[in-house]
Formats: structure tokens, C-alpha cells, sequence
């Protein structure tokens, strides 16, 4: 990005007026027109601490509150002006002090900045990846989580560095009472701005999860004046499909809004082929399953600033995504003499709806920050999953149909508070009350021989989860010269209580922890630094895990909950090395007590099998990461690198050890092409990996993008084909009594064009307050 600044400021400020009890300055410059938006600081003499800071409103004044008798001495900066400094003063009553900044009236030349911000940042804590630097298309969340660097996104779900007990965040809030899979595929992506991979969540974060934590940032508005957008797409995947949108915002004086509303309907497909044996049978499966969601979305926020320090505002979102589709499963089933053939279709309909409203306050200056929201989800997921044998089947099956209704609700109240008491130190701490309840209904149904479905009590059952959750955090900052350090602590009680109908049987859980995290950074030279990093974390069941009943997938898949599940406990451990705040060089190692494992088992006498989540009595995990940024080599942005990792899993009572060193290479690569057509390939080659229990074999992905922009750079068109290698997930499931060969494909290839229009003013205010809403624009930045 191209920025050209040319300065050229004469002003004058002169008087501040001081008072034991209100401090009220005047800030005019040399016309006698009022200055707005410079920036007052009150230090403490002695401490050199901050004591308060005020930004001058619109008529030039600003006012301190409440200020104690002692010694004090004022900052006064702005934008054109030398920073000046009072000199030390005694507050003891009434006080007038008068000084005057000097103009800084140096002619300037015309300065012209070129810049373009890494895509990719580290911090002790996280991997910070920023989408809107990206030119690749990125059709939903799925999407998005492929090109963050490292993670790995299979049929098996998604995985980092060998560790896939991972969790996801929405704006820092929870998507717990979301399946994993409806996430990834169903969130679109068009309105995310930025994904943090938090690889060792600090104290402020729920100690909830034994993996890293994604953490979604939305796009929030920080631009003064009306402007939005207009996109759509289309493209062919297993089929046409297509998708758009539209936003709208403006932020004047002291009104923010933005409001945007969208409609997809993407198709893709998975597919399944399991082998395995029993005896002299052989069992092949092939599972086809095609998905066409159509998903119609619409949010709204609005941000009013009462003044300089406080703001009030509400956030309301709101999704609903149906999908129909039958899926086929064929079994043929062979021995030396013979062969069958077990056929079935499985209806499915999903009718998903998902409400959300956060109203917040929040309180800033220069030596405070205080927040406190409120936030509430409303989740309801209906399916109706009907499993029948097709006329070519020559195994008997009884039609079985299936009404899963789900319905979620999650409160919670949050508070943080910021001290800055210097900017080498500040100290914060918080509360969080989370209250879910959970309402899962499973009905049954076997059809009978006039066609009809009849209810099937015994396997039938509605589970119901109450849990609360009250956290606890503190934790401080502290910068030392080349040294910074943060540590915090949080503690947390739970209560879960879990019913079920079928047998009227509850079940309670109660866990009060601490839960520490830590981490010491060394800046070693101007572009080299170090850091250490720990934390340990806990993860609890999953609320459909705890419920015990089957359900099946196909006449001879299932999975079945486990009741009798207990929360993981990890502790996390990471040296990290930058080069100019860019990852460079990662170790880490982490140990969980009973980690949760998707374990799968073989009845020998009903050739059924069956996943179950269980507990493990030991899991280890050590990654090594080497990261390189790509723009050595001339008129190529982006970056590339490596992940060597070690998985290590044991579970005693289930005949279960496995472990695997494995290597992965990654990259994401910018380059212009002519016509300021800009490219961009995106691609990650694997030589294969424990992903859970499935021992996988080499694995590669390559996608590729084009875009450019028109009518002054307010259109933009966008054309994407992804997969263009793609050889899926093969692998091997061999432990207890089990050896199966595994194919997981998803979609083949897919290409987009997308196009996107921008409207409106970039800055709806008269040049000389670009510089002062800066501040503004920060303030709403913080609020991410």
C-alpha cells in the first residue's frame, strides 16, 4: 500500500489552567480557534507514573476530576508541535500554571511511505494471521482455517502441529455449543478480518481447552463517514453455486454503526471408503455424502461515545443455514465364496438457527480501561435423519429414522479492568459468570412392515446439561529494558449437572482450580527476540459427548456417547524465536492427564463399529516450527516453513500406543504479475501424521488466486481455484482388535470469481481532523 503524507502545521497552544478539584484547561491555537483531540497527561513527580489523561474536546478544553493534593507535572502533545513538559508543581489548592508549546515549523518535503503489514505476527502467546492482506478466496470458515499457517483441515476434523483438540472463539467468545464440523462449514467468511491462533492463552482467556485456541475477529468499522460494500460470487464445486452480500456503516461525531446482511448457497461433498476384515469377510464402504447449506445471515452494531472515556453500544447477529441432501453408503461385503451387498440412503435435513446479542460499556484514558458486556446465544439445531435400504441391497435392514432436536442457551457477564500505570507496567484482572443450558432430544424409530415409522423408547432418550461456570483472573505486565514479562493467574468453579430422561438418572460435576499461565520475552537485537511461554489448561466433555445413546450413520457406523467421561488436565510449555515481530523459530511441548480421544472399536460378532470418545492415560505432544518470510527474494511477498511434531498416545485398558514423528511444509506466497494483477498460491505438503487414532499417510493441497482492481480501486475482482492438488486423507486405523484402511476426501476441484464493490467517503471529516479521530479509530481497533 501506497501512502503519500506531505505536513505542513502552524499552530500555537497556550494556557493550562490546574485546580485541586477540577482541573480545567483551555487549548486554542494561534487564530484563537479552539485545538480539539490533543493529548493531556497528569504524572505523578516522583513515581513518573500516569496519573490521569485527557483528550481537549471539540471547544478546545478538557477537564481533570478528583485529582489528589501532591506533586505533579503535565505532558502536552499534538501533531505539529514539540511535546512539552511543566515543571515539577505542588497541588495543594487552587492552581493556575500557564506555559505555551512550542510550533514545530520546520519545512518538511513531501515524505512518500511505502509499507505493507506483515500477514503473519508472533507474541509469547499467539499467532496472529491477517486475512485482509489476503488475495485468496475464502468461501467459509473451513476455508479460512486452511490458510493459517500449519493447520491442518481434514474429514477428520482440524489439527496444529500434531494436536487437534482445538477450540474456537468468536470475537473471544464461545462456540462450545456448536459441532465442530457446522462451524467450519457453515460460518461464511466474509466478514472476518484476522485469526488468532492463541498457542498459550494467558489469563484473561477461559482455561477451557488442552489444544490452542482460534479466536475469529469480525471486521468492525473504523472509518469516519458512510461507505459499505456490495459482493457476489459464484463458482462450481459438485455443482453451481453462489453467494452475496452486502454492508453498510458510518461513524459521525459520535455515532458508529454498521449493519450488513448476506446469502450463501455453496455445494461441496465428502467422501468416506473404509476396509477392513473379520475372519475370512472382507468389508468395503464407500460413503458418498454431498451438502448444499444455504445460509442467510444479517448483523447490526451501533457504538455511542458519551465522551472521551466512555462508550456504550450493542451487537446483534443472527443465522439461519438448511441443508437437505441424501448421502448413499454402500457395504459389499465378501468371503472366498461369496458376495453381498448392504445399501442404504440417508436422508438428513438440518434447519439451524443461531441468535446473538452483546450490548457492552466501556471506560478508557491514558491510565484506565474497564469493560464490562453481556452476552447471549441462542442455539437451535432440528434434524430429521432417516437411514433405508435401497432395492439393491441384498441384506436385510430395518429403516430406522431419527429426530435429533437441540436447543442451547449460554449467558454470560464479563468484566475486565486495566490499571497502566506506566507503559513499561500495567496490571489487569476480571470476573466471568457463564451459565449454559442444553436440551438435547433424541427420538427413535423403527418401520415397521406396513411402512410406518414406530417409536423406539429403548433407544430414545433427552439429556439435559445445566453447567455454571465463575473465573476469577489477574495478571500483570512488566517491560524492563530489553526484558518484558506477563504472568497471571485464573481460578474457576464449575458445576455441571447432566439428566437423562430415559433412566431419570443425574449426574453432577464440580471443579475449583488454578489454572497459571506465564511468559518472559528478551529483545536480543533490533530484529531478533526471544520468548518463554506456559500454561496449564483444562477441558472438559463437550456437551453431546456426555450423552450416552447410539446414533448411527449407516447399518453398520455408529457413535455413542460416554457418560462416565472426566475433564483433561495439560500443561503447556513454548520458546519461540521472531525476527521483526514475525515467527522465526518454535519449540513446544505439552502433556495431558486423561486427554479425550475419538477411540474406534470393532464387534467381531455384528461386524458393527463404533466411535466412542474416551479418556487416555497419557498424551504428549512436541512441535518444532521454523518460519521464513519469502520477500528476500525480489517482488515476492509472504512466507513459508516447516512443522516437525511427535504424538504419543496411550490408554492402557483399551490395548492402545501409538506414537509418530511426522513433517509438514507450508507456504503463502504474494506476487504482482503485470497489469497489477496480483497472485496469490497458497499450499502445504505433509509426509504423514496421527491425526487421533488414524495413522495418515502423505498428504499435499495447493490453491491459487488472482485478483485485481478497477474504477479506482473501488471494485475488485477476484478468481480462485483451490485444490488443484489435492489427493485427500489416506491412513490406517490398527489398534485393539482393529485394522482398517481409511480414504477421506473432500471436494474436488472448486473455482470462484468474486467481485466487490466499495462505496462511500473513506473519511467523512475535513482533513484537518484526519489526525485527531485517529484516536477514535484506535479506541474501536482496542474493542477486537
Amino acid at each position: 500500500m501506497n501512502v503519500q503524507i506531505k505536513i505542513v502545521v502552524i499552530f500555537l497552544l497556550s494556557v493550562v489552567s490546574l485546580s485541586a478539584q477540577n482541573q480545567i484547561s483551555g487549548l486554542i491555537s494561534e487564530n484563537n480557534q479552539p485545538l480539539e483531540f490533543a493529548n493531556v497527561i497528569l504524572y505523578n513527580s516522583l513515581s513518573k507514573e500516569v496519573i490521569t489523561g485527557v483528550i481537549s474536546n471539540e471547544s478546545g478544553t478538557y477537564l481533570f476530576t478528583n485529582v489528589e493534593n501532591g506533586t505533579y507535572y503535565i505532558s502536552v502533545s499534538m501533531l505539529g508541535f514539540k511535546t512539552k513538559k511543566s515543571e515539577p508543581f505542588e497541588l495543594l489548592a487552587n492552581k493556575t500554571l500557564d506555559f505555551n508549546l512550542i510550533e514545530a515549523n520546520e519545512n518538511l518535503d513531501e515524505v512518500v511511505i511505502t509499507t505493507k503489514r506483515p500477514v503473519i505476527r508472533q507474541t509469547a502467546e499467539k499467532l496472529i494471521v491477517d486475512l485482509e492482506k489476503s488475495e485468496m478466496i475464502n468461501a467459509n470458515l473451513q476455508d479460512v482455517m486452511k490458510g493459517v499457517p500449519g493447520v491442518l483441515v481434514t474429514n477428520n476434523g482440524i489439527s496444529y502441529a500434531g494436536q487437534s483438540n482445538i477450540r474456537i472463539l468468536i470475537n473471544g467468545k464461545t462456540t462450545d455449543y456448536m459441532d465442530m464440523d457446522t462451524l467450519l462449514r457453515d460460518m461464511p467468511a466474509d466478514n472476518i478480518a484476522k485469526v488468532e491462533l492463541v498457542e498459550q492463552p494467558g489469563a484473561e482467556f477461559d482455561a477451557e481447552g488442552s489444544g490452542p485456541i482460534i479466536n475469529i475477529i469480525l471486521k468492525k468499522n473504523v472509518k469516519l463517514g458512510t461507505h459499505g460494500s456490495v459482493n457476489t460470487w459464484f463458482g462450481e464445486d459438485e455443482g453451481f453455486e453462489y453467494g452475496t452480500s452486502a454492508s453498510i456503516a458510518s461513524y459521525k461525531n459520535k455515532l458508529n454503526w454498521q449493519a450488513s446482511a448476506g446469502y450463501s448457497a455453496p455445494t461441496w461433498r465428502e467422501d468416506l471408503f473404509l476396509k477392513r476384515s473379520i475372519g475370512d469377510e472382507t468389508y468395503n464402504q464407500a460413503t458418498i455424502e454431498p451438502y448444499d447449506p444455504k445460509s442467510l445471515r444479517a448483523s447490526a452494531s451501533i457504538d455511542y461515545y458519551l465522551n472521551d472515556a466512555h462508550s456504550v453500544g450493542i451487537a446483534v447477529r443472527k443465522t439461519n443455514t438448511n441443508s437437505d441432501r441424501d448421502s448413499r453408503s454402500t457395504n459389499t461385503i465378501t468371503t472366498p465364496s461369496t458376495t453381498d451387498l448392504l445399501l442404504s440412503k440417508n436422508s438428513f435435513n438440518r434447519d439451524q438457527q443461531v441468535f446473538n446479542v452483546n450490548p457492552y460499556y466501556e471506560f478508557k484514558n491514558d491510565a484506565h480501561k474497564f469493560t464490562a458486556d453481556f452476552n447471549f446465544v441462542d442455539y437451535i439445531n432440528d434434524n430429521i435423519n432417516t437411514i433405508s435400504s435401497l432395492p439393491e441391497s441384498t441384506i436385510d435392514y430395518t429403516n430406522q429414522r431419527y429426530l435429533q432436536d437441540a436447543k442451547y442457551q449460554i449467558k454470560t457477564y464479563k468484566a475486565d479492568y486495566t490499571r497502566f500505570f506506566s507503559e513499561d507496567f500495567k496490571l489487569s484482572l476480571g470476573f466471568k459468570d457463564s451459565q449454559v443450558n442444553t436440551d438435547s432430544d433424541l427420538k427413535s424409530f423403527n418401520q415397521n412392515d406396513n411402512g410406518d415409522f414406530d417409536f423406539d423408547a429403548n433407544a430414545s432418550n433427552r439429556f439435559f446439561v445445566d453447567e455454571h461456570i465463575f473465573a476469577l483472573y489477574t495478571k500483570v505486565n512488566v517491560t524492563q529494558g530489553a526484558w518484558s514479562f506477563s504472568g497471571g493467574i485464573r481460578f474457576e468453579n464449575s458445576n455441571t449437572q447432566g439428566t437423562s430422561s430415559s433412566n431419570n438418572e443425574t449426574r453432577n460435576r464440580k471443579i475449583s482450580k488454578l489454572f497459571p499461565s506465564a511468559s518472559i520475552s528478551r529483545k536480543l537485537n533490533d530484529h531478533l527476540g526471544a520468548n518463554l511461554a506456559y500454561s496449564y489448561r483444562i477441558r472438559r466433555p463437550s456437551y453431546n459427548t456426555l450423552n450416552s445413546f447410539v446414533t448411527y450413520y449407516d447399518p453398520l457406523s455408529s457413535e455413542v456417547g460416554n457418560e462416565n467421561l472426566k475433564p483433561s488436565f495439560t500443561n503447556r510449555y513454548q520458546f519461540n524465536l521472531t525476527f521483526d515481530g514475525q515467527p522465526f523459530f518454535t519449540i513446544g511441548y505439552s502433556e495431558t492427564k486423561d486427554a479425550m480421544f475419538q477411540f474406534v472399536s470393532q464387534d467381531n460378532d455384528t461386524a458393527q463399529i463404533e466411535r466412542k470418545t474416551i479418556n487416555l492415560n497419557d498424551s504428549k505432544n512436541w512441535n518444532f516450527r521454523l518460519f521464513a518470510p519469502l520477500n528476500v527474494i525480489k517482488g515476492l511477498e509472504g512466507y513459508t516453513g516447516f512443522i516437525v511434531n511427535y504424538n504419543n498416545f496411550e490408554s492402557n485398558p483399551n490395548n492402545l500406543n501409538l506414537q509418530k514423528w511426522s513433517l509438514m511444509w507450508f507456504t503463502q506466497a504474494n506476487y504482482e504479475l503485470p497489469w497489477e494483477i496480483n497472485a496469490e498460491l497458497n499450499g502445504h505438503y505433509g509426509t504423514g501424521a496421527l491425526e487421533g487414532g488414524i495413522d495418515a499417510d502423505w498428504f499435499a493441497d495447493i490453491g491459487l488466486s488472482f485478483s485485481k482492481k478497477f474504477m479506482d480501486e473501488k471494485l475488485k475482482v477476484n478468481l480462485g481455484i483451490n485444490k488443484l492438488l489435492n489427493r485427500g486423507f489416506i491412513g490406517v486405523i490398527d489398534y485393539n482388535n482393529l485394522y482398517a484402511e481409511v480414504e477421506s476426501n473432500q471436494s474436488r476441484q472448486n473455482v470462484q470469481l468474486r467481485l466487490s464493490y466499495s462505496f462511500g467517503s473513506k473519511f467523512g471529516k475535513k482533513k484537518a481532523r484526519k489526525n485527531a479521530s485517529q484516536e477514535e479509530e484506535n479506541r474501536i481497533n482496542d474493542n477486537n
